[in-house]
Order: C-alpha cells, then structure tokens, then sequence
C-alpha cells in the first residue's frame, strides 16, 4: 500500500534531478547546459498516527504533518 495522506491525500509526487554545467550568461559565460536528468519522487512528510473517527472509536492512519499542525485530526 502507497503512503497517501488520511484527511489531505497527499502522495509522493514525480518528479526531476536536473544537472547543469557551465557558467551561466550573467556573470560572463556562454550560459548553462543540461548534462543529465534523473527520475526522483518528492515524499510528503507523513506520521502514522492514532486518531479519533467520527462514531468515537480509534484507528491507526498515514497523516501528513501539514495536518496534524493544522488540527485537521485529532490525536488519541
């Protein structure tokens, strides 16, 4: 199961590591050059945690700490 985020759904999202070379036109080169691009994936900051649900009983859930600072859940 992926981590996904219980209230906000948050997920790991794609993305790139862009290299550069060179010196870039403002300070007096020819400008930059893309040398390699390599695949990275940008993970939210998740915590399992103990919440309370809405009928009162608990439950042991993936929360982004976005979240859980914004008092979006309730820690048990």
């Amino acid at each position: 199961m992926t981590k996904i985020c219980f209230v906000t759904g948050r997920r790991p999202v794609k993305g790139n590591i862009i290299n550069r070379k060179g010196q870039s036109k403002k300070s007096g080169g020819i400008g930059t050059h893309v040398t390699s691009i390599t695949k990275r994936k940008f993970r939210p900051n998740l915590q399992k945690v103990r919440i309370r649900t809405a009928n009162g009983g608990t439950k042991r859930v993936w929360v982004s700490v976005k979240a859980l600072k914004a008092g979006l859940v309730q820690k048990v």
